[in-house]
């Protein structure tokens, strides 16, 4: 294998992967209207409500889990 072979299946693929896998869009502008008192609350709640009360329901029934019934 030559020391060519890397950069010419790379040119072959580079094509094809541009067709397949468009480019994301990323802007770093600041957004063109600021989140609200109220969108923080909700997205607080909603992230509280997903990540910390399903590990609070087991530990709280952790108990009635261990019996063997």
């Amino acid at each position: 294998m030559s020391a060519l072979t890397p950069l010419l299946l790379r040119g072959l693929t580079g094509s094809a992967r541009r067709v397949l896998l468009p480019r994301a869009q990323i802007h770093s502008k600041p957004p063109r209207e600021p989140l609200g008192t109220t969108d923080c609350i909700i997205a607080l709640t909603s992230c509280f409500l997903c990540f910390l009360v399903p590990p609070a329901w087991i530990m709280t029934h952790l108990d009635s889990y261990r019996k063997r019934e």
